[in-house]
């Protein structure tokens, strides 16, 4: 779906220990293009740059992912190289969490970005919510729970 009036969005995630801030992400993107398409991080790419496997694995996140009712199109994302990912889905606008904005890595992508028309909408981080937080929460639960049965 490419066409000149129509905005194609992308996000990208690992969507793992799906939560809130991951479902706002999603709307709020919608609500800012025509067209969304998500890409979810493969388990191999997560445990290389996280250097952690998700606790959802990719098939099963992909399939969640793709129920939600503000994604368009699901893809699959192999790699971090976000110009790559341009070039092979055509989008015009990406959709990141603020908790990027003015990284290093960010900064390189908004000029790269900018020479194809590309613009990157930075939305607020959802306070008291993410993967990690959950995943420390139940690693602790777990520990308490085998101190109490011992």
């Amino acid at each position: 779906m490419s066409s000149n009036n129509k905005k194609i969005g992308y996000t990208t995630g690992v969507f793992d220990l799906f939560h809130i801030g991951h479902l706002e992400i999603l709307r709020k993107a919608k609500e800012n293009c025509d067209y969304l398409i998500v890409g979810v991080s493969t388990d191999e790419l997560v445990q290389e740059y996280k250097n952690k496997r998700p606790i959802i694995n990719f098939e099963q996140r992909i399939e969640i992912i793709k129920s939600i009712k503000y994604v368009d199109e699901v893809v699959v994302q192999k790699d971090r190289d976000k110009l790559s990912a341009l070039h092979k889905i055509g989008f015009n606008i990406m959709f990141v969490g603020d908790d990027w904005k003015g990284s290093k890595i960010f900064l390189e992508l908004e000029k790269k970005f900018q020479n194809h028309g590309v613009e990157i909408f930075y939305f607020p981080y959802t306070k008291n919510i993410s993967s990690s937080s959950l995943r420390s929460t139940l690693k602790r639960l777990i520990q308490e729970e085998e101190k109490d049965s011992n």
